[in-house]
This record gives structure tokens, C-alpha cells and sequence, in this order.
């Protein structure tokens, strides 16, 4: 992780509209800037990207798991999952057997590769941002899904972004 510099956002109150913008400004600009640091650190460390080695995780702690399945619990659309299956597939770090109950399926398991991959990572496997969000309490999170519909909106937003992971390859 990069290291921290908090002189760069100001902990004085604005006075004026246009600096409030700025200073929400420069703590999204911290905000992002830092996610992107942990997924550089990421990627050097590990070899994949970080939205990469989350579904390793998630294929380590799920073994036969689906692809539905995967799409699910990173919270993505399911072609957004397999495409991010192919490299780990084509690298040997992910192998994936047809299901008994239905030939249709995938199971996925992890293989030796993908366990070094994940040896190599550094945390959080989920990423920065869930992990934080996930160490607020309830009325901040509600909060801050408010505000943050607030700000979609007037960028009239595509929604469909919301199902694509952050340092997706």
C-alpha cells in the first residue's frame, strides 16, 4: 500500500460552495488514487490483476463453485466473471470440471498456481473498498448511499458500470 499522506486533504471546515467541491474533490482524488496504489501493488506482487485474485479467493474458500456463483459473491455480471476466469484458466491457476447434476455447468477449483498467486497477494483478496465499506456501520454506509445516488445522478451515470470490479485487467 502507498504510503499515506494526510496533508494533502484539508481538515479545515470550507466556507464557500466551490470549497467544499474542491475538498470532496481532493478526498475522492485520495479515495481513488489509493484503490489504483493497491491494485499496482497488487498486480507486481501477484502477477494478476486484483479483481483476479479476488476470484481465486473466492474459488479457494468455494471449491466447485459456478461461475453464477463467482459473479455473486464479487457482486459482478456473469460475463464480467468469465471473463476474468479465461486468463486464470489459460495460466493453469483455475480448472474447471463439468458438474454431475447438470454437463451445462463449470465447477471451478483452485489449482497449485492460483494458491502461490494468492500466497503473493497482498490484502485485502477483496480489494481496498469492500473491506473498508465493510467496517462501517450501518447509518454511515446508508449515508453515504444516499449521497453518493446524489452525485450519479447528475453525472447520469451507466448503471450497468456498478457490475464491472475496480482494477478489473
Amino acid at each position: 500500500m502507498p504510503a499515506r499522506r494526510t496533508h494533502a486533504v484539508s481538515s479545515r471546515k470550507p466556507s464557500t460552495r466551490a470549497e467544499a467541491a474542491t475538498y470532496v474533490l481532493r478526498k475522492l482524488r485520495l479515495l481513488f488514487n489509493t484503490i489504483k496504489g493497491h491494485f499496482r501493488e497488487v498486480e507486481k506482487k501477484a502477477g494478476v490483476a486484483g479483481a483476479q485474485v479476488w476470484a481465486l479467493s473466492v474459488i479457494r474458500s468455494q471449491p466447485d463453485v459456478g461461475v453464477s456463483e463467482l459473479a455473486r459473491a464479487m457482486d459482478i455480471h456473469q460475463s464480467t466473471a468469465s471473463n476474468l476466469l479465461k486468463p486464470l484458466l489459460e495460466k493453469g491457476m483455475v480448472v474447471a470440471g463439468r458438474a454431475r447434476e447438470d454437463r451445462r455447468a463449470l465447477r471451478l477449483r483452485i489449482t497449485r498456481a492460483g494458491l502461490a498467486v494468492l500466497r503473493k497477494a497482498p490484502g485485502p483478496v477483496t480489494g481496498v473498498l469492500p473491506e473498508v465499506l465493510s467496517k462501517l456501520d450501518l447509518e454511515t454506509l446508508m449515508r453515504l448511499d444516499e449521497d453518493l445516488e446524489a452525485v450519479i445522478a447528475l453525472l447520469d451515470a451507466d448503471r450497468r458500470g456498478a457490475k464491472v470490479p475496480l482494477g478489473q485487467p
